[in-house]
């Protein structure tokens, strides 16, 4: 997520959200807790989806979905094996340096997106920018 001053307009600095695009849709592809897990999963090794499937306790169509979500976004590649597909990361050094930084960001803000009205926990969808819920009470939560 890089912005150079040919990004940057106005006084006050406002980024072009364009360029902001291909971050947003690197985290949209790691918003879901299964994607997340299969990337865990992933980091000591490669798998099989049948591995991944037992060690997730998910169906086998729900992890062959995540992981060509994982494969859209350049995060996770196969090669076959027999009859069957092995799926390892693409880039370990970066997702794990990506991963890691976002522990600590949630450490270090007490993992207060928890209770984010949009996304937190609870949630029962992604709304969009016209129907974002207020934070009104965040700060008392903390």
């Amino acid at each position: 997520m890089q912005t150079s001053n040919a990004d940057v307009s106005g006084e006050r600095g406002a980024v072009d959200p364009a360029t902001l695009a291909p971050a947003a849709a690197l985290f949209h592809g790691l918003s879901d807790p299964a994607r997340l897990a299969i990337l865990q999963h992933l980091t000591v090794g490669e798998h099989r989806v049948r591995d991944l499937t037992e060690h997730l306790g998910l169906a086998q169509s729900t992890v062959s979905a995540h992981l060509a979500c994982l494969r859209d976004c350049g995060l996770v590649t196969s090669r076959p094996e027999g009859r069957a597909s092995i799926f390892s990361l693409t880039t370990a050094p970066e997702l794990l340096a990506v991963l890691a930084a976002a522990e600590h960001l949630l450490a270090s803000t007490g993992y207060a997106v928890e209770l984010c009205p949009n996304y937190g926990i609870g949630a029962t969808s992604t709304p969009d920018a016209e129907h974002l819920k207020p934070h009104e009470n965040l700060e008392s939560a903390r």
